[in-house]
């Protein structure tokens, strides 16, 4: 099923992840979903906030990338109670976007490597090393389960340039090819 995608301005966004268990309800259906969600929005990966969910769940399908960055074909993953335990590396800068802050690409710089300690979908302990395309895409994902956007990576002053747009993406003035939900009007 097609979940709408949480908008800019939505406190669930902000909100960081509690671990879940492997009894977590209907936890299969719900990395389906979030999959199909993802495709149907042209994502490369999609974190629980950005559905309503703050749990640290996160899943990511980098094959876009792929001819950018081979080791990317085929990279289809599930992220579960998901920590970054090192980064390494320059930091570089690449241009990011994100789902629920749609029409708006920065550059951010993310350092090139990082050891992920997490969960797969059948809750099984993992420590890996990403690196390259691959350990962005993590990172930006990893930063949702935190209640971080990418916006908080880039300086105050081009943080105030986009202060209208964001502020127009909260209000549900966008335009985004998929269904999204924006913060209720106080």
């Amino acid at each position: 099923m097609i979940l709408p995608i949480y908008a800019y301005g939505e406190p669930v966004l902000r909100q960081e992840g509690k671990e879940i268990s492997a009894d977590y309800p209907k936890l299969k259906e719900l990395i389906a979903n979030m999959f199909e969600t993802m495709y149907s929005s042209h994502g490369v990966g999609l974190a629980a906030q950005q559905i309503g969910l703050p749990i640290r769940l996160f899943v990511v399908d980098g094959t876009p990338f792929a001819e950018e960055d081979p080791q990317l074909d085929g990279f289809k993953r599930v992220f579960i109670n998901a920590y970054i335990v090192d980064e390494e590396g320059d930091e570089w800068e690449f241009e990011e976007g994100c789902l629920s802050i749609p029409t708006i690409r920065e550059k951010v710089k993310r350092h090139g490597t990082i050891t992920l300690e997490y969960m797969d979908e059948n809750f099984q302990l993992k420590e890996e090393k990403f690196n390259g395309l691959a350990a962005r895409i993590i990172q930006h994902e990893h930063d949702h389960t935190d209640g971080v956007l990418f916006v908080d990576h880039i300086n105050q002053f081009r943080r105030s340039l986009l202060a209208k747009k964001l502020n127009d993406i909260s209000r549900g003035k966008v335009d985004a090819d998929y269904r999204m939900r924006f913060p209720k009007k106080r």
